[in-house]
């Protein structure tokens, strides 16, 4: 995905995409049920229509006396296997809380990347000829490479 494409507005985000075909840039209002799309011929123009789709959008909904939807709810539906459904029943049981309250932890730590385990080396410099780079004689038998694990 190019975030580069991506352009927010009032807390609706858009996705600009090209048809070489029809020779437009276009997109639509991402994340709510009405369909809200805008079109245009060149990059400097692509950011002022979706504004103005926004704009539009929401003065409907005013002339209409509907409430704008969000872009989003904080409610999904998500299909998965019914052995990790199982799984996922008995964590949220082992850890004493409901399974929405499990799933959101766990996709938390997964979109703000928390757990990634990262690995860092330290590498001391050799010294030259039994001297450090001050020019003081050193013991050169205790030179090693070390490694650690970093929980990020």
């Amino acid at each position: 995905m190019n975030d580069m494409n991506i352009l927010e507005y009032k807390g609706y985000h858009t996705r600009v995409e090209c048809s070489l075909e029809d020779g437009v840039l276009f997109g639509k209002i991402e994340g709510i049920r009405d369909l809200v799309t805008f079109e245009c011929d060149s990059i400097p123009e692509a950011e002022a229509e979706f504004h103005k789709a926004v704009d539009d959008y929401l003065e409907f909904c005013a002339e209409v006396g509907k409430e704008p939807e969000k872009e989003y709810k904080g409610q999904f539906n998500v299909r998965i296997a019914p052995e990790l459904h199982r799984r996922l029943a008995i964590e949220a049981f082992k850890a004493d809380v409901s399974m929405n309250t499990y799933v959101e932890e766990a996709i938390k730590e997964k979109v703000e990347g928390k757990n990634k385990t990262e690995l860092h080396f330290h590498i001391e410099r050799p010294k030259l000829a039994g001297y450090d780079f001050a020019g003081t004689m050193v013991n050169t038998s205790k030179m090693r490479a070390v490694s650690y694990g970093a929980k990020c």
